[in-house]
């Protein structure tokens, strides 16, 4: 089975390993690049409560500073692991959808509480601080990296694509979604891909290609990738 994985290398490495050594054939197009973004920082310590909604804001997130037993709220269980791996302690985890970490956090954090911060890239698309605020909660969102787009292929890379079309195409944000979109029509990519598996982390990012006709749509969550391989 040809894979496709768009992720950047990071967050990739692991799963490529994974299924070549299950003798699958994996490419990799990172949609995505990662920059970090300088911000003012605040006094954590004003803080009870933070929320994360990418696992990439934890990466470029200084947490020396910040108690490790504040209230912590992660999207999905890839931003809960690289939590636990900096330490913090009382960590409560969504399925990977804002709108479940957003009764998450209602049902765990009274809003009489204290502040939140809510730590995220540049580019979002559901606006989680908005929402709590308008349910009586103090919240302060501040932005610590963007996603820059990688709508450029190779020629080696285009021409391996075309020859073989991967059976299976993980996408993780509608921001990615809309990149590798783009890459579609600006290399004329439209009518290849009726044999092949789209797989996607939310509706959104489904939605962005739902003008491109697939063999199927799939939606997962983080950790699923492996099960799906089995489902198709």
């Amino acid at each position: 089975m040809h894979i496709l994985l768009t992720r950047p290398l990071y967050d990739s490495k692991e799963l490529i390993l994974k299924f070549s050594s299950l003798q699958h054939k994996v490419s990799h197009l990172p949609l995505l690049s990662i920059q970090k973004k300088e911000f003012k920082e605040p006094d954590y310590s004003q803080y009870k409560g933070i929320i994360f909604t990418s696992a990439n804001a934890l990466k470029n997130l200084d947490t020396a500073k910040i108690d490790k037993n504040i209230f912590c709220f992660c999207v999905g269980s890839a931003t809960e692991k690289k939590a636990k791996e900096l330490g913090f302690q009382k960590i409560f985890c969504a399925d990977g959808n804002v709108n479940n970490l957003k009764e998450l956090i209602i049902q765990n954090f009274d809003p009489n509480s204290g502040s939140m911060i809510y730590v995220s890239g540049e580019i979002i698309s559901y606006n989680l601080d908005k929402e709590l605020i308008s349910g009586s909660y103090h919240v302060k969102r501040v932005i610590n990296y963007t996603a820059l787009p990688n709508e450029n292929l190779s020629d080696n890379f285009l021409s391996d694509l075309k020859a073989s079309v991967p059976d299976m195409v993980f996408i993780y944000s509608e921001n990615s979604a809309k990149v590798f979109f783009t890459i579609i029509k600006k290399y004329n990519l439209e009518n290849i891909w009726m044999e092949t598996n789209l797989m996607c982390i939310g509706e959104k990012a489904s939605s962005a290609l739902n003008d491109i006709k697939w063999k199927k749509i799939f939606l997962f969550s983080p950790g699923e990738e492996e099960f799906l391989l089995y489902k198709i």
